[in-house]
């Protein structure tokens, strides 16, 4: 692909003379371009795809979006019936904790994100938020969509 031969033509070149069946030492890098340009288009459409599969209605806030992290951000999310899941998985209010403690072991990161459903009580997310607390979860931060009532605020 890649490596050729060159045959020494009838003419009389200057500098170095290469010999009849001496291989070339020089790489062709279009086809390695070609794949790494169609990888990143691959993972541009597909990184939308990989959200957390949990399906809420977030409400909508005008707070500014968090800072990105190198790792995934962990995300409690809690659905309108009131259930719980870390991540995709759901989660009874007893496994809560102790599945936290074993996944946060292996984290470098402690903040958790929480996702609720706009249909959620007040008091079921701040009860949530109590028991993590309690547990030691002091960096929590809610997760809502962007362009919600600014209250007083001018311009857009």
């Amino acid at each position: 692909m890649g490596a050729g031969v060159i045959k020494s033509g009838g003419g009389r070149r200057r500098g170095r003379r290469r010999s009849g069946g001496q291989p070339m030492s020089e790489i062709n890098v279009t086809p390695f371009v070609d794949v790494m340009l169609v990888l990143l288009i691959i993972f541009m459409v597909a990184a939308p795809l990989m959200t957390v599969g949990v399906p809420l209605e977030l409400p909508k806030t005008a707070a500014q979006a968090l800072p990105t992290e190198q790792e995934e951000p962990l995300t409690i999310s809690l659905a309108s019936d009131g259930g719980l899941a870390i991540q995709s998985t759901p989660v009874t209010d007893a496994e809560l904790i102790p599945r936290l403690r074993a996944i946060m072991t292996e984290r470098k990161g402690n903040k958790l994100f929480i996702r609720a459903d706009s249909g959620v009580a007040y008091g079921r997310v701040a009860q949530v938020m109590g028991a993590l607390q309690a547990a030691g979860y002091t960096s929590l931060g809610l997760v809502t969509d962007p362009d919600g009532p600014r209250f007083g605020a001018s311009g857009g």
